[in-house]
């Protein structure tokens, strides 16, 4: 029988999550019935709650009715041939059984190990990693001015000539000259960036971290003098003249949940040792070695 790959990129995770349902309780008019397979009934937050069970990107996808249909097909066609297989008595299938055992405990050993990672780290090891990791914590506001050339990612301005690598070059240190001769930066970029966005905001960037930017601007941005309009600075994007305005470390209070999401993994790495430790696991050497 042929099924639709979408079965696969999507129901089959369903199955971990609607493989055995309790049964259906009484409904109410703020949670109606909104499928039905069968004699099987399922809600408006039975299956919200599906769709949210779903990976960020596929659960991004799921936004209109017609989306949320698709979603609903796949899940009753998963639905028609569960019920099928247990009128068939398949679920008492030696296989099929140690199978749905090993994707129970798949599904609560994922969970066990998220919630170990989840757990709040202690002041002493987030501050350590804080310390440890200041420049990631580093905080830059700063304003540029885009000079386009010939093959930039960026948009050619209406009206606008395209020019070859040396002509963009030379405009921007005759933008950094004219600049350093009094010009106002913000009128300068509201003029002549060719980032427009930021340009009509006077080339305001707002304050970023690392890694939002592309690495020769962040680079730039992070090591150039505050106060000075740099040298112009070369991406696949044109030529950047960066105006830094201030440049600071978070606070370790304004940095402590980041600092937790980082340290997730090895929370959960240790949650696992400890659990380890704890438990007696034997195995038998005349089977499986030393």
């Amino acid at each position: 029988m042929k099924m639709s790959t979408l079965l696969f990129g999507v129901a089959l995770p369903l199955a971990l999550a609607w493989g055995q349902q309790p049964a259906a309780q009484p409904t109410s008019t703020n949670d109606p019935v909104v499928l039905t397979i069968g004699s099987e009934k399922i809600t408006q937050s039975q299956f919200e709650a599906m769709v949210a069970t779903l990976p960020p990107q596929q659960r991004a996808q799921i936004t209109t009715p017609e989306q949320k249909r698709k979603v609903a097909e796949q899940l009753a066609e998963l639905k028609m041939l569960a019920q099928d297989a247990r009128a068939r008595k398949l679920d008492q299938n030696p296989d099929v059984k140690t199978k749905l055992a090993l994707q129970a405990d798949q599904v609560l050993a994922n969970a066990d190990y998220q919630a170990m990672g989840s757990r709040p780290a202690d002041d002493t090891a987030a501050r350590a990693f804080y310390d440890s990791h200041k420049e990631d914590f580093q905080e830059v506001t700063a304003k540029h001015i885009l000079v386009r050339f010939q093959g930039s990612q960026a948009p050619l301005r209406l009206g606008q000539k395209e020019l070859t690598d040396a002509e963009a070059l030379q405009k921007a240190k005759d933008l950094r000259a004219k600049i350093a001769g009094g010009a106002n930066f913000a009128e300068v970029a509201k003029a002549e960036s060719d980032d427009t966005g930021s340009g009509a905001n006077g080339g305001d960037l707002g304050a970023f971290t690392k890694g939002r930017m592309v690495p020769e601007f962040e680079k730039a941005a992070f090591s150039q003098p505050i106060g000075q309009v740099g040298e112009p600075v070369r991406s696949q994007f044109g030529y950047h003249l960066i105006l830094v305005e201030k440049r600071e470390t978070k606070p370790f209070d304004a940095a402590k949940a980041e600092i937790e999401q980082r340290l997730g993994p090895d929370q959960a790495q240790k949650g696992l040792d400890e659990l380890k430790k704890k438990t007696t696991i034997v195995y038998d050497e005349s089977y499986f070695g030393k």
